[in-house]
This record gives C-alpha cells, sequence and structure tokens, in this order.
C-alpha cells in the first residue's frame, strides 16, 4: 500500500464520513419523534427535551474519555465495539414501554456508541491531512448534513408506517451496515500503512508518537485545557451550539404551534441538512486559503443571528430562508471543528483534546434543549428562546475570535 494513485486520507476521510453521518442521522432527527414522545408519555416539552439534552451530554462528556481509548487501540476496534452499544442502545429502545427506559437506551446506552463513532469521525482527518485539512475535515464532518438529510424525512415517513420505536429499529440497521464500511477502511495515520504522504505533509508523514502512560497523557491534556485559549474556546462553544440544540430539538413543534405545519419544521430540518452538506464540501476548502478561524468565526456568528431572527419568523417561507441560512452557516462551522482544534493545539493528542473540548457540546445539549421548553412553558412561545441563544451565538463566535489571536495560529 505504499504507492497508489490514490491518496489513502481520502478513503479515511469516506470512512468518516459514514461515521458522522451515523452520528447525526440518529442524534439530529430527535425533533421529528420529540411530538411522538409527548403524547405518549405525558411529559412537560422541558422533561422530554431531557431525552435529547441527556442523549448529547452523554456522547460528549464520553467523546472525552474515549479519545485516550482510540490513541492506545486504534479506531477500526474502537468502531467496532461502537457497533455492540448502538445494537443495546436502538435495539433496547425499540422495545421501551416506558419514559425512563427510552432515557436509559437512547440518552445513555445508544450516546456512548455514538461518543466512540464521533471522535474517530472527527478526529483522524487531521492525521492524514495537512494542506487540505479543512477540505478533508469538510468531507468527513459533511456525513452532519446528509445523516439529516437522510434521517429527518425518512424517520418522519417511517413513524407512519410502522411507529417512532421500530423506526429506531430500522435506524440500527443502517447504521451497523454503514459502520462496517467505515471500520474496513479507516485507518490510524499514514504511518500505520505505511503510506507516503509527501503530497500532505512536507518530508512525509510525521512521525508517531508513542502511545504515552495515562498519566502522561492526563498530565499534557490538563497543561492543554488550562491555558487561556482553551477555556475560551470551550466556553464559546458553550454559547454558540446552544441554539444549535435548541433549533434542532424544538423546530417542529414550533412551526406546529405557529400553525405552519408539523411538516414545515420536518422540511426546514431537511433544508438545514441539505446547506450543511454542501457547504462543508465548499467551505472547508475555502477555509484553507483565507485562514480556517477567521472562517469559523464568521460562521457562528451568523448561526447565532439567524437564530434570532427566527424568533420574528412568521412563514413557511421565512423558516426556510432560516434553514438555508443557519445550514451554510452551521456547515462552514461544523467543516473547521477538528481542523482548528490543531491549528489551535496541535496534532500530536488531537483524540483526547478534541474529545475534551467537545464536553462543550455536552453543557450546551443537555442545558439548552429542556431550558427552551421550560420557556414554552412558561411563556407558551419559544420567541425567548430563540432570542438567547442566539445572542449567546455571537458571543461564543467572538471568544474563539480571541482565542485564535492568543494562539498566533
Amino acid at each position: 500500500m505504499k504507492r497508489s494513485a490514490v491518496y489513502y486520507g481520502w478513503f479515511v476521510a469516506f470512512a468518516c464520513f459514514l461515521g458522522s453521518t451515523v452520528v447525526f442521522g440518529v442524534s439530529y432527527s430527535f425533533g421529528v419523534f420529540f411530538d411522538q414522545m409527548l403524547a405518549e408519555f405525558g411529559r412537560s416539552r422541558g422533561e422530554t427535551s431531557l431525552i435529547f439534552g441527556v442523549q448529547t451530554f452523554v456522547m460528549y462528556v464520553g467523546a472525552a474519555v474515549v479519545g485516550g481509548f482510540v490513541d492506545r487501540y486504534g479506531t477500526r476496534p474502537l468502531l467496532l465495539a461502537s457497533m455492540g452499544f448502538l445494537a443495546v442502545g436502538l435495539g433496547g429502545l425499540a422495545l421501551s414501554t416506558s419514559f425512563l427506559q427510552v432515557l436509559l437506551f437512547y440518552g445513555v446506552v445508544t450516546s456512548l456508541g455514538l461518543s466512540v463513532v464521533y471522535v474517530v469521525a472527527f478526529a483522524t482527518v487531521p492525521r492524514w491531512f495537512e494542506r487540505r485539512r479543512g477540505f478533508a475535515g469538510g468531507i468527513a464532518s459533511s456525513g452532519t448534513g446528509v445523516g439529516m438529510l437522510v434521517a429527518t424525512p425518512a424517520a418522519s415517513a417511517l413513524i407512519v408506517a410502522v411507529g417512532w420505536r421500530w423506526t429506531y429499529g430500522v435506524f440500527l440497521l443502517g447504521a451497523l451496515a454503514m459502520l462496517a464500511v467505515a471500520a474496513v477502511l479507516v485507518a490510524d495515520s499514514p504511518r500505520r500503512l505505511d503510506i507516503d504522504a509527501k503530497v500532505e505533509f512536507d518530508g512525509g508523514a510525521p512521525l508517531e508518537r508513542e502511545v504515552l502512560p495515562w498519566r502522561t497523557q492526563f498530565r499534557e491534556t490538563v497543561a492543554v485545557a488550562r491555558t487561556p485559549a482553551f477555556l475560551l474556546v470551550l466556553f464559546g462553544w458553550v454559547f454558540i451550539y446552544a441554539s444549535l440544540y435548541v433549533v434542532f430539538a424544538h423546530l417542529v413543534v414550533y412551526t406546529a404551534d405557529a400553525g405552519l405545519g408539523r411538516g414545515v419544521g420536518v422540511l426546514g430540518l431537511t433544508l438545514v441538512g441539505a446547506a450543511t452538506s454542501v457547504a462543508r464540501l465548499g467551505i472547508g476548502g475555502v477555509a484553507d486559503r483565507l485562514g480556517r478561524s477567521q472562517v469559523f468565526v464568521a460562521c457562528s456568528a451568523t448561526m447565532g443571528l439567524s437564530t434570532m431572527v427566527l424568533a420574528m419568523t412568521e412563514s413557511a417561507a421565512a423558516v426556510y430562508v432560516f434553514a438555508l441560512v443557519y445550514g451554510t452557516a452551521y456547515g462552514g462551522n461544523g467543516a473547521l471543528l477538528s481542523p482548528l482544534t490543531a491549528d489551535l493545539f496541535g496534532a500530536d493528542n488531537i483524540n483526547v483534546v478534541f474529545g475534551l473540548v467537545s464536553v462543550s457540546f455536552a453543557i450546551s445539549g443537555l442545558l439548552a434543549p429542556p431550558s427552551a421548553g421550560l420557556v414554552y412553558d412558561a411563556f407558551a412561545s419559544y420567541a425567548p428562546a430563540f432570542a438567547v441563544s442566539g445572542a449567546l451565538g455571537v458571543v461564543g463566535a467572538a471568544m474563539v475570535g480571541v482565542a485564535d489571536r492568543l494562539t498566533g495560529a
């Protein structure tokens, strides 16, 4: 495998694309199931939103731990382990009969499997690319949008045909099939396969660092985590993604409440997915030339501003415009998550550092959807939740910009 007409990193990027498709197809389609769970379990919106919040929290806290295991045991064995977690989690969800069982199988077990796939899908590409890191990261992360684009309308149709539980059973079969292909293609780094990587790295692929003892790796990670730049990125991402989780959990019920119809919200989420997929492919490459940090900040600020405008929408057309703008901005943002992390903090310990900074998603995912539900329960309106989460996103974008200046990346 030393010589090939196609650099093997592109096969790895495709494997990571499949992984991100699974993660966010399963996770971000929750909004389509939300009203079904509301009707069945009779809980408030704040309580029912907790299912999505716990799922997000466990997935990203798990990612902070999983990074070290990926370093030690490799991407392929960990992907195979994730398939076991998903089989138990989504299989148990399909057979669940109570709110607590849904919380356990979807919120905890499924999420642990997704956390493994997430780290592999987003943190592997920077080890294969340097010159085209943004573009390759865009390919890998475009699965986020494809997952939404496919899973959202599929879930809506399958719920009608077989019910919401068995829809998750169908999702399980699709997830296992895609992860099996990803496990065959994925590889940890060019050095592991003795690949000539001069096309991406000056002088060939960087030397592999030996796997550090847990204590040493922990000490190095803590040293990064204590820097002002890391803290700014961590809390900046908490603010940026507050709007994301509010929109994904509540858009369908928001459009239904507004008299626009449930279908408008479903199509809106689908359009977010479509715009995200296209944007990740295009913006990642553009960011390689214009500056990855600057493009990330601009896209993040646009996510926040457009969410603030969503609070004033009164028509289906306005929701669709919002979805396209938000999806495009989120596409540029998401394509640059791992490249930005590598640029700011280095690629040597990327699995662990990326997993750790992803705790920001756990915080936003746990707090934002239930908070928006509580706001609705109190005011019978989502407008305050959209406005506040959008404003926080703009603040978060500015914080990442400051972090970039501090590191001089």
